[in-house]
């Protein structure tokens, strides 16, 4: 029985501490100051196991690592400068120089591949995940290191899961209750609170640490938010700082549950998977929703898989097609203090979200940027690449033309087929290859 009541009083005590400085928080939207003095004891311990690398690494190693980054360098010139003296001419057997040298270089490092993987860091920030060639420095390092790991799996890891679990349980209860109200700007208001007080607790669960930039420029309602995509939790992120109706593809199992409960107090817009198929169909429903000013901005990632927060990759052309205005956001996650990209091809999601919760924290920046519209005379697919072009510019990310499809399928015909059109132009002389 004493074991029992102090059970009691430890699990107690517990969910009072979570309670008044996390919870009652996360409702007003405000913070207590103690995340901020975590970041700041990180920041410095970092700062400090940065030095003792340095002087404890060999010189040969640091350049290795260094040189490790770009295996080789990339000649970008257009075929026409590579193919100099083509023009107008037969084929020539030397031109099959060219197309090895280039596929030489796609197998030692393709620019496609090296996005689903998780970003290098530069230097190791004790977490064992993030140092593949980790040696014996010195015992100093190496006791903090322990007492690292002591702290994000002893103290950190049982915080985040109590904070998630409620977090969710009051997504789901609360949605579900606010959807039996008739419609009225009392059930929206109700919504909204609901679903920006879950997300900051959720976030919290995370440590997250997030900073908006230019917030005048916030996505309105009836409008399309367009983002890149590195992770699920890119959702929580923004819906800290506002609602959103998400589009999505419908889930079993626990997402399902949580699906069923969201749409039922906010207009979400989920699809099964055969409707996914049917653009038309998928058109309509976003035509739709937009038209209605009332509505919360449509949330929609273009890229349509998860890429490692190093570049944005070709945004599909639909969310572009049903007009309205679009609101360009940025999203960069400084990977110095836990990898927030999602590889879903080699983890699933708990154990995605273990890692996150064994990571040090979460630490982003978030650009609203001022609104878009299509401008006349332009196609989708133009208008997608000019927005594309300005969220990669803002949050310094590198721009590709390639489809993120390309994480789990070939490379379609069509791809190949107009690398060779534009090999046939040069050799009967019909043009320059634009």
């Amino acid at each position: 029985m004493e074991g029992a009541e102090l059970a009691g009083k430890i699990l107690s005590t517990w969910l009072t501490l979570v309670l008044g400085f996390i919870l009652l928080p996360s409702v007003f939207g405000v913070s207590l100051g103690i995340s901020e003095i975590y970041m700041k004891i990180l920041v410095k311990t970092l700062e400090w196991a940065t030095i003792r690398i340095e002087k404890g690494t060999p010189k040969e190693s640091i350049l290795k690592n260094s040189a490790s980054v770009g295996i080789i360098q990339r000649d970008e010139s257009p075929m026409e400068k590579g193919l100099s003296g083509l023009r107008g001419r037969d084929f020539e057997l030397s031109d099959v120089f060219y197309f090895s040298k280039k596929g030489l270089e796609a197998i030692v490092e393709d620019e496609v591949t090296q996005r689903f993987s998780s970003e290098e860091l530069v230097s190791w920030n004790l977490l064992t995940r993030t140092n593949v060639n980790f040696q014996y420095i010195s015992l100093r390092l190496t006791m903090v290191w322990v007492l690292g790991v002591i702290v994000r799996y002893c103290v950190l890891l049982p915080l985040r899961v109590t904070l998630a679990f409620i977090g969710i349980s009051l997504l789901v209860i609360g949605t579900t209750l606010v959807g039996q109200l008739p419609d009225s700007s009392l059930k929206n208001w109700l919504s909204e609170l609901v679903h920006l007080t879950c997300c900051r607790i959720c976030v919290r669960s995370l440590s997250g640490t997030i900073h908006y930039h230019n917030k005048q420029y916030r996505p309105q309602k009836g409008g399309i938010c367009v983002a890149n995509h590195t992770s699920p939790i890119d959702v929580l992120i923004l819906t800290t700082d506002g609602c959103y109706a998400m589009v999505g593809q419908v889930h079993g199992g626990l997402m399902g549950i949580i699906q069923r409960a969201m749409v039922k107090a906010c207009p979400h817009v989920w699809f099964e998977r055969s409707e996914m198929k049917d653009r038309h169909l998928v058109t309509k429903r976003l035509k739709e929703h937009i038209a209605d000013k009332k509505k919360l901005p449509i949330l929609i990632f273009p890229e349509g898989t998860c890429i490692n927060n190093t570049s944005v990759m070709m945004f599909k052309k639909g969310s572009f097609e049903i007009g309205g205005t679009i609101h360009p956001v940025a999203i960069k996650y400084n990977p110095q203090f836990g990898d927030a990209f999602w590889n879903s091809s080699k983890y699933n999601m708990v154990s995605y979200l273990l890692r996150m919760m064994t990571s040090w924290a979460i630490v982003c920046d978030v650009w609203y940027m001022p609104p878009m519209t299509r401008e006349e005379g332009e196609d989708a697919v133009q208008f997608a690449n000019r927005v594309k072009s300005a969220i990669a510019i803002q949050g310094g990310l590198t721009e590709l033309p390639w489809d993120g499809g390309l994480k789990r399928a070939k490379v379609k015909d069509t791809l190949k087929e107009e690398q060779q059109k534009n090999y046939s132009k040069m050799i009967v002389g019909n043009g320059s290859v634009s």
